[in-house]
């Protein structure tokens, strides 16, 4: 008598097993890679997305790309999530995450049955990496603009990188030691160039309220008081209004009245001037010099919307590397200098180690030099040559090497300025370690029929993570 088959999942459900499954993930998450790749570096290209609304962004940053993207490979969203957490962390550095991941998994393929410990290369990792000096305002102001200069590097207004990164510094030198982002307001303006984005230093927001003779009233007030009422003076969108009192009640002081009747000294806030300004075609009122939080406003102007938008991401990268390097005071290169030293370190530490480890462990170094190789490719250098020439340095003990873009060679980047600090390269590494761990520990996908709502149930989920047995 044939046995009866126990059926345990419900039918059509997709189940792939064993080595073919983890080829077919390891190749999916090429693919994201592939997505990001040439956005890498200064001389990195931008991509164009645009969603089922038709709505276009152009970004080079690789968190917005790859949340943008609609990716339902399971295996792959992993790498989605490993840029998000990066970009959530750190701020910069998405690219590299997700190309560096990608590259693991690419070099540990024909190693698919080993499993490596991301803790030694951690443990690499903490050894190299220099402290910024905190004492000198000067001299600290100098390299945190340096390091803001460098993460903007790569970005759309890379060519106006030096007025940023001072705006940049200033913004984050202006709030309290807690550094909360939220204190950092970004408000975009059409219209005008990108040299008229201006810092305020303080709360600044649209122009809400108008009422009659307003035009004849003055501008500018010097320690006003302020009553922030929760009364409809007039009837306008309460979203702006309720916005603009929960930034002025954090910034000046004072609490929310709901009627006009007990206005005592105690609930009014204050600051040092108030004045009505015209930005672009918007009247905006800026408070400034406010008691209670420090908070900063920055006004950005450009022509397109997809334009000022993707200023913003990318301040938003530059704001949180500085606010990393105040709290964590080490630094190291950048331009693929970082990766080549510790790919040298991995290099010589895997002859120390007998056994299967030592080819894994190559295997990783190699997988580093993903980030110089990629900076080549992207501005069109021989990628071979500079990294021969780097891998020669490195081996003289020439640390802080790296991809000199402007020159198609190599140069010192600790010497050139081309600062990050220690933390986004640590979180990058840990981050793409882990991912890659994952990935590889992962060796059965079941899907639920159900669960794919592109199809009928059944044939929904065939052709993505079936795990299809490669000629090895």
């Amino acid at each position: 008598l044939q046995p009866t088959p126990v059926i345990l999942l419900k039918e059509g459900t997709d189940s792939s097993q064993g080595i073919p499954q983890l080829v077919s993930n390891i190749n999916a998450c090429q693919v994201i890679a592939e997505a990001v790749r040439t956005t890498l570096g200064p001389r990195g290209m931008d991509k164009l997305m645009v969603d089922s609304r038709g709505k276009a962004t152009i970004s080079n940053d690789g968190a917005t790309i790859l949340k943008l993207l609609d990716v339902v490979h399971p295996a792959a969203k992993t790498l989605v999530d490993i840029a998000r957490s990066q970009d959530a962390e750190v701020g910069d550095g998405t690219t590299s995450v997700t190309l560096l991941a990608a590259e693991f998994l690419k070099q540990l393929k024909s190693y698919v049955e080993e499993g490596l410990h991301p803790q030694t290369i951690i443990r690499a990792f903490r050894t190299i990496s220099v402290p910024v000096k905190k004492d000198d305002k000067q001299e600290q102001r100098q390299l945190l603009e340096k390091c803001a200069a460098t993460a903007l590097n790569s970005k759309l207004i890379a060519g106006q990188k030096g007025f940023f990164s001072k705006m940049v510094v200033d913004a984050v030198m202006s709030l309290d030691e807690l550094l909360s982002l939220k204190m950092i307001g970004i408000k975009k303006v059409q219209g005008g160039a990108l040299e008229d984005s201006q810092l305020v230093s303080g709360v600044a927001f649209k122009k809400t309220f108008s009422y009659a003779g307003f035009e004849m009233q003055p501008k500018r007030y010097d320690n006003p008081k302020i009553a922030l009422l929760n009364v409809e003076l007039e009837l306008k969108a309460e979203k702006d209004n309720a916005e603009v009192r929960v930034k002025s009640v954090e910034a000046c002081g004072g609490s929310i009245q709901t009627s006009v009747g007990a206005m005592t000294d105690d609930v009014l806030g204050q600051c040092e001037l108030f004045e009505e300004v015209q930005v672009g075609g918007e009247r905006y009122n800026f408070f400034k010099g406010c008691p209670k939080a420090k908070t900063c406003t920055i006004i950005l102007r450009g022509g397109a919307e997809q334009f000022t938008e993707e200023t913003e991401r990318s301040l938003h990268d530059a704001i949180m590397i500085v606010r990393r390097a105040i709290k964590n005071d080490s630094i190291v290169a950048g331009g693929g200098a970082i990766e080549m030293e510790l790919s040298k370190y991995l290099r010589d530490y895997s002859r120390t180690i007998p056994g299967k480890q030592q080819l894994l462990i190559g295997a990783y170094a190699k997988a580093l030099e993903i980030i110089p190789r990629q900076l080549c490719d992207n501005a069109g250098f021989d990628a071979t040559n500079i990294l021969n020439k780097l891998r020669a340095k490195h081996a003289q003990g020439g640390m802080w090497y790296g991809v000199d873009i402007n020159n198609e060679d190599i140069a010192d980047n600790f010497a050139g300025c081309v600062w990050e600090p220690a933390i986004v390269r640590i979180n990058a590494l840990t981050a793409a370690s882990e991912a890659a761990c994952l990935i590889l520990s992962v060796d059965e996908t079941i899907r639920n029929p159900r669960s794919s709502m592109d199809g009928p149930p059944g044939g929904a989920g065939r052709g993505r993570g079936r795990g299809r047995p490669h000629a090895h």
